[in-house]
């Protein structure tokens, strides 16, 4: 995975940065993370230069989720509003996380504040405890300084990184 530039951004970004990449490399079977906003954008990922790659592919052939962060993004955002909907429908509070386990992988979401997600994108293999318990360290961390000023440096960041990257 290709770290992404933190160049210019201020000192809680870069934290937030490090902490994600510190996640990703400490277990083994991650394959995509994507930090995701109350309204759905992404803010944060373990793989920034294949948004565009994921882009370049659908419009050539369209097809389901290549596992891009874009696409990742999407999906933690759509499974976040769902489970929400359906624990006010339940009357059972809040959601915690939510776990997909699926033949060939496993897809965990966890609420970090404000409506806002961690998304991990695991392979078959890994082990769901692991990548839970480091989930909630990171959720942890980085959930009191997930601001409104530091979400809107977060998403200009990206699109400034995404512009870039079709010049």
């Amino acid at each position: 995975m290709t770290a992404p530039s933190t160049f210019g951004l201020s000192s809680e970004a870069r934290n937030l940065h490090w902490l994600l990449t510190n996640l990703v490399e400490e277990v083994p079977g991650i394959q995509s993370v994507a930090v995701v906003s109350s309204d759905g954008l992404l803010l944060l990922s373990s793989d920034p230069g294949r948004n565009e790659e994921a882009r370049e592919f659908r419009t050539a052939k369209p097809a389901g989720p290549r596992g891009s962060a874009a696409d990742l993004a999407t999906i933690v955002s759509g499974i976040g509003s769902l489970t929400v909907g359906a624990a006010k429908l339940m009357e059972f509070g809040g959601v915690k996380h939510t776990m997909v386990a699926m033949d060939e992988g496993s897809l965990f979401v966890m609420s970090i504040s404000d409506g806002s997600l961690l998304g991990v994108h695991g392979s078959a293999d890994c082990d769901m405890s692991v990548v839970a318990y480091h989930m909630a360290l990171f959720v942890g961390r980085a959930g009191h300084v997930l601001t409104p000023e530091l979400r809107s440096e977060l998403r200009q960041s990206l699109q400034s990184e995404s512009a870039g990257s079709t010049r």
